[in-house]
């Protein structure tokens, strides 16, 4: 691969770099942590193979100790990264799941789906959808290829879908794709976390018209992420387009939208979360801002004081439905 400057055909800051022979350098995501039992949270982890057709697979956490015949609550995840880099074995993904298990007191599946530009979407969205469908099958009576964790320490009643940036997405276009599938009838989801979500659009709203220089950045991620003659007004990047569903038709009972005040994609998680609560959606909606933080700061930052406040709202989410509260 080269590296010399002149030989870049496009540079995707801060994700990666194309060059003109066609090779491609991941420069953020790349890093990788072995599964196993966290000190810090007593969370243990380990990566299970879910689609063997595809080769998609998940990495999936739970407590160390938990009480016996106690079904716990339980998070599939989909991690961010625009769609292109990035994975559950990323150290700062892996870290933030442990966290997570550990203030909520959950088990959660983080989805390994494949990336962009190899394998072009909507291949992210199928392999999410598979992961999901693999998740449902735990409800079947037979168990011969039931995952032990999940057979013995999950609720299934007790589903959430949760994903930061790219991640929320792609959970947001899951919630519709159950209502639409035989899966709706058997399998509930009781609520969808969306940390930063990553929704845009071609015309700016909100603080997307001061800022031009950010928006081109966003827009040219997308435009390579998802190469269409719709452009940022794809209805996979815009959930407001003609042609997308109707936010009153999300397969959830609850919604939790948490958007940055830097970040330049807070306008549309704002503008996401006005629109379903005007929808006529009979769910509940909730939304939390992080003050003076940017983009998925809490992934790159876990241990401030607003990293824990968000870990914390986001883990009192997932717990209401168990009546229980927070496990401390």
């Amino acid at each position: 691969m080269g590296s010399d400057t002149s030989e870049v055909a496009l540079d995707l800051f801060p994700y990666l770099k194309v060059y003109k022979d066609g090779t491609l350098e991941r420069i953020a995501g790349v890093e990788v942590v072995p599964p196993g039992l966290d000190p810090q949270t007593n969370v243990l982890s380990k990566d299970i193979l879910i689609v063997p057709q595809t080769g998609v697979s998940a990495r999936i956490y739970r407590p160390n100790f938990v009480i016996k015949d106690q079904k716990l609550p339980f998070v599939v995840y989909f991690h961010g990264g625009a769609f292109c880099v990035a994975s559950p074995a990323f150290p700062n993904y892996h870290n933030s799941l442990n966290k997570l298990v550990a203030e909520a007191n959950i088990v959660a599946l983080s989805v390994d789906y494949r990336l962009v530009p190899e394998h072009p979407l909507p291949t992210t969205y199928q392999d999410s959808w598979a992961a999901l469908q693999w998740v449902a099958s735990h409800k079947e009576e037979d168990g011969h290829h039931h995952e032990g964790w999940i057979k013995d320490y999950v609720d299934l009643d007790q589903v959430f879908l949760v994903g930061d940036s790219a991640g929320a997405n792609i959970a947001h276009h899951l919630a519709f794709r159950i209502k639409e599938s035989d899966l709706g009838q058997s399998f509930k989801i009781l609520g969808i976390g969306m940390i930063h979500p990553y929704f845009w659009g071609t015309n700016p709203i909100g603080s997307e018209t001061a800022d031009g220089l950010r928006k081109e950045l966003v827009d040219k991620w997308w435009l390579y992420v998802c190469p269409s003659d719709k452009g940022c007004d794809d209805p996979f990047i815009n959930p407001f387009v003609d042609g997308s569903p109707d936010l009153a038709g999300l397969a959830c009972h609850g919604i939790l939208v948490i958007v940055a005040e830097k970040d330049i994609l807070r306008d549309r998680g704002r503008f996401y979360y006005d629109k379903l609560v005007k929808s006529g959606w009979r769910g509940k909606a909730e939304i939390m801002e992080n003050e003076s933080e940017d983009h998925v700061f809490h992934i790159f930052n876990p241990d401030c004081d607003k990293a824990k406040s968000l870990m914390k709202r986001l883990a009192a989410f997932l717990n209401q439905g168990s009546g229980k509260g927070i496990v401390e």
